[in-house]
């Protein structure tokens, strides 16, 4: 899949209008806002430099630079994750609830969540840059090849390799915001009374909390399964601490989700995964450093 640009268009201005794209990609692959932005100063800094003159597409070769980048970032970064404290869990990207803003819109809407780019987790990094050039980004085996210098066989291999374990390791529901939405207003309720009781009942009997604290804050170093050992956690939270807690309805990576303030202080960034009916799945986000984007206060 390319996308054409006129020839009027400046590096400057070619690089903007393919910027959210690369960005998607990069955050995709690397999980981090920090990282991201920085393979994405790497690629200006080479488009800069480049005789663009003779290309036959500057998307075609932006991509290539940035996923490759990418690629030797995470491979980088695969070290740090093995030896990271407790679990990891990407960078959230917070937006208020009505904001659709173009770019959002565009290229960080859908195949963004937390649980799935905790599922890509388990892919090596060309493997993964694969998968999302063909599963989210749409390019075409002749095109991935070139982005990644593979034959187009190794590519089908890698992709076809990684949809497998992805498949195997994902529990995915389509359900409308609105109803996603709903079901986090019932549950910020029902934490908020403290009984305990409520908030079971809004949890399926096989829901999954995992957190992610990095070894700077408390944090599981198993996921909790199970919706009463969930709730008693929310419960215990709501005695001892009651009226300090605040939840705040955000959209997390696209999704509804929960800010927790404690105290008026930014505590945790909660990504939830619903059916529909009940929340399957909660990803508690508490690493200071990946909570440093968003406002640590109430205000």
């Amino acid at each position: 899949m390319t996308t054409n640009l006129p020839p009027a268009y400046q590096a400057g201005d070619t690089f903007t209008a393919l910027r959210p794209r690369l960005f998607g990609i990069a955050y995709r692959m690397l999980g981090v806002r920090a990282d991201a932005e920085d393979a994405l100063q790497d690629a200006w800094l080479r488009w800069s430099h480049a005789d663009t003159s003779t290309l036959q597409s500057a998307e075609a070769w932006l991509v290539t630079v940035v996923t490759r980048l990418s690629i030797d970032r995470l491979r980088a970064a695969k070290a740090e994750r093995e030896a990271y404290v407790g679990w990891w869990l990407p960078e959230p990207l917070v937006e208020q609830l009505d904001e659709h803003t173009p770019e959002a819109a565009a290229e960080l809407a859908g195949e963004l969540s937390v649980a799935f780019l905790y599922v890509l987790e388990r892919l090596g990094p060309e493997e993964r840059a694969a998968f999302l050039l063909r599963q989210v980004f749409d390019y075409d085996y002749p095109e991935i090849a070139a982005q990644l210098g593979k034959t187009e066989a190794t590519c089908r291999q890698m992709v076809h390799r990684a949809s497998e374990r992805v498949q195997q390791a994902r529990t995915r529901f389509e359900v409308p915001r609105g109803v996603h939405h709903q079901l986090l207003e019932r549950f910020i309720a029902a934490a908020h009374s403290g009984q305990r009781d409520a908030i079971q009942a809004l949890l399926s009997e096989d829901a999954m909390l995992i957190g992610d604290g990095g070894g700077k804050v408390q944090s599981f170093p198993h996921p909790l399964v199970g919706a009463f050992r969930i709730a008693n956690l929310f419960w215990a939270q709501w005695r001892r601490m009651a009226e300090q807690v605040v939840y705040r309805p955000v959209l997390i990576n696209g999704e509804p989700g929960l800010l927790r303030y404690i105290d008026g202080r930014l505590e945790s960034a909660q990504a939830i995964v619903t059916d529909g009916e009940r929340i399957v799945a909660i990803y508690a986000i508490r690493n200071p450093d990946k909570l440093a984007g968003i406002p640590l206060t109430l205000g």
